[in-house]
């Protein structure tokens, strides 16, 4: 049924374009390693954080247009423990992640950078991340709809139907300039 079309999904990081047969190619990425240790620990700074809790940080300060990966938030939290910049203590069955002296000092020697960085963050703030926010506010309900739909019995003439409006919609936002 949707062999022809063509759909993108998430697969380890990667996206997978099946109209093309194949092919993977990264996602988007807006920020280097390098950057999202400033990120992280910035955010450790400003209070003690769980892994968890850093990734929603992070996605809500760029306005839901970004979230890293647990498999790029852990193992940095685990380096940044060894250099010494964090300290780890037990939080019931999750890692609590604290600011050590040596974090303190790092982060003041990179202010300018960690400041640069921020900014760029901040850069989607505003009406543009309203919209940003609305925008994946609808998709989320959309999504969250189909799936309802899914979880009931759907005949063949209800799933035409939301194919239908779902590929209006497409058309729609493709007729934008």
């Amino acid at each position: 049924m949707f062999s022809s079309r063509r759909f993108r999904h998430r697969l380890q990081g990667r996206w997978h374009d099946r109209q093309s047969g194949g092919g993977y190619t990264r996602g988007p990425k807006m920020f280097d390693a390098g950057a999202l240790r400033y990120i992280v620990l910035q955010l450790i700074a400003e209070r003690p954080r769980h892994g968890y809790e850093i990734i929603k940080e992070i996605e809500e300060r760029v306005g839901g247009g970004y979230a890293p990966s647990p498999g790029a938030i852990y193992p940095l939290l685990a380096l940044l423990e060894d250099l010494g910049h964090v300290e780890v203590t037990a939080d019931g069955n999750k890692k609590l992640h604290s600011i050590t002296l040596d974090g303190r000092a790092f982060l003041k020697q990179n202010r300018a950078f960690v400041d640069a960085i921020f900014m760029r963050m901040g850069a989607g703030c505003g009406d543009e991340r309203d919209g940003i926010v609305a925008i994946r506010a609808a998709m989320h309900e959309i999504k969250d709809l189909l799936r309802a739909q899914a979880q009931t019995e759907l005949s063949a003439e209800k799933m035409k139907k939301i194919v239908a409006i779902l590929d209006r919609a497409a058309a729609e936002i493709r007729k934008l300039p």
